[in-house]
């Protein structure tokens, strides 16, 4: 790392916050006074990557007892999803980290929106208009192909810089997906970055591990894999999918673990610890209840997140813990609510 070049950064930075706030002529330190405090500044340079970026005097802060709660903005779905309405739930809910979906990501830049057909889930098509359908998504598809390849990455600094500046890290982007062409997989890779997030997350599997390490080499993000209920099949392991490089990491998602196959999610944390990069927190019930591997509101099922949390607590792994919100919301709430009584659950383990 050029340390120097970090230092002119800070100094910019530092310039520029007193000229918002105080005269220039009795705030503005020298050059020389600034690069003096390089000892304690080089510190900085090995910060988890995104902490420096985090808006500050906002009073967002969802780190509790060292440990950081996010969500992934995938609880929202059942409300308008824009990247600010996304924003304004995670001020609602006080939470300061977020695995952002690359729907509002994109959306935010003025990615094309399809204009095709489109029928109720269910509805019989005939002939005729699955062949229009088809045709439509082809087109659609193509075109969000040639937007993603010349879109500069400009258009992503503004979001980045609006929840920066409301105290939300943008710790990771869930977007690219293994089957995209190498010059999307790179343009994947370049949006996180310029987001301030540490990578990318996809769906585990061993073939999408091979594709994906390179890239995340290349680019010195994390490839990060999520899975559902993979664990619970006859001869799955994490070390299988993790030995094609150094940069792929885990997105543990505790209760499918846990749904699919009743064991202790923290043997795996344990044993992976350097390996994942976040965990996504729901509560579910095991594999040999009635009901069986089911969603239920956080502390009415089965999935130990104390344990898992206290765990994160005591050792201290930078490892992010987010809410993903899947049960049922009832009758006269909304995501905003129950990702808020998730959190203050979460919470209770950790102050």
């Amino acid at each position: 790392m050029n340390y120097l070049l970090l230092f002119d950064l800070l100094y910019n930075l530092n310039q520029n916050h007193n000229m918002e706030t105080n005269s220039k002529k009795n705030n503005q330190i020298s050059r020389r006074k600034f690069l003096g405090n390089a000892t304690a500044l080089a510190t900085m340079a090995f910060l988890p990557k995104g902490l420096l970026s985090c808006g500050s005097g906002t009073g967002l802060n969802s780190r509790y007892g060292g440990v950081q709660i996010g969500v992934i903005s995938y609880s929202f779905r059942s409300m308008p999803t824009s990247a600010e309405d996304i924003l304004g739930y995670l001020k609602e809910t006080g939470l300061s980290s977020v695995e952002l979906m690359g729907g509002a990501v994109e959306q935010f830049a003025g990615a094309p929106e399809y204009q095709g057909p489109s029928y109720p889930r269910g509805t019989e098509l005939t002939d005729e208009q699955s062949r229009e359908l088809n045709l439509a998504r082809e087109e659609f598809a193509q075109e969000l192909r040639n937007w993603r390849l010349s879109v500069p990455m400009d258009r992503f600094t503004g979001l980045r810089e609006m929840y920066n500046d409301a105290g939300v890290n943008i710790d990771i982007t869930k977007l690219g997906h293994p089957s995209w062409s190498d010059e999307e997989i790179d343009y994947a890779f370049n949006v996180a970055k310029t987001l301030g997030s540490r990578g990318i997350t996809f769906e585990i599997g061993i073939d999408a591990a091979k594709r994906m390490a390179p890239f995340a080499d290349k680019h010195g993000l994390y490839a990060i894999m999520h899975n559902h209920g993979q664990p619970g099949r006859p001869g799955f392991s994490f070390e299988d999918h993790l030995i094609f490089g150094k940069n792929l990491m885990l997105n543990l998602d505790v209760g499918h673990y846990y749904g699919a196959t009743g064991l202790h999610p923290n043997d795996v944390i344990e044993k992976f610890h350097d390996r994942i990069a976040s965990l996504h927190l729901k509560d579910k019930t095991g594999p040999n209840e009635v009901p069986a591997d089911t969603n239920m509101p956080f502390g009415e099922g089965s999935t130990p997140l104390d344990d898992i949390l206290k765990l994160l607590k005591e050792k201290g792994w930078p490892i992010t813990a987010d809410i993903e919100l899947e049960y049922p919301i009832p009758e006269g709430s909304d995501a905003v609510q129950e990702v808020k009584k998730c959190a203050d659950y979460c919470k209770g383990f950790l102050v």
